[in-house]
């Protein structure tokens, strides 16, 4: 009978388990879906690594890097704060409805 109740308690917590970590996943997908696009502080903080203030083509990934010609309005080699800002906007991709 002990044995039947462990073997019972032991499924429950898994399945309580597998139940709550599915709901964390989803909760940090929908967060992630509803932010836009970082800020320049945000990018800095994630990719400046000699920190001096802009970025690199070296320091940038993604998205960003494809585009660091369109964005690199003095063609400096470097993005600054005016740059990133003045920089023009991707289009946003239409939703299936």
């Amino acid at each position: 009978m002990n044995r039947k109740r462990m073997k019972s308690g032991v499924t429950v917590a898994t399945v309580l388990l597998i139940g709550i970590s599915t709901l964390y996943a989803q909760r940090q997908d929908q967060n992630r879906a509803h932010k836009g696009p970082p800020s320049f502080e945000q990018l800095l903080k994630d990719l400046d690594s000699n920190e001096d203030g802009k970025l690199s083509s070296n320091e940038v990934k993604g998205p960003l890097k494809r585009d660091f010609d369109k964005v690199d309005l003095n063609e400096d080699g470097f993005i600054t704060e005016e740059e990133f800002n003045k920089a023009p906007k991707p289009k946003r991709r239409e939703r299936n409805q």
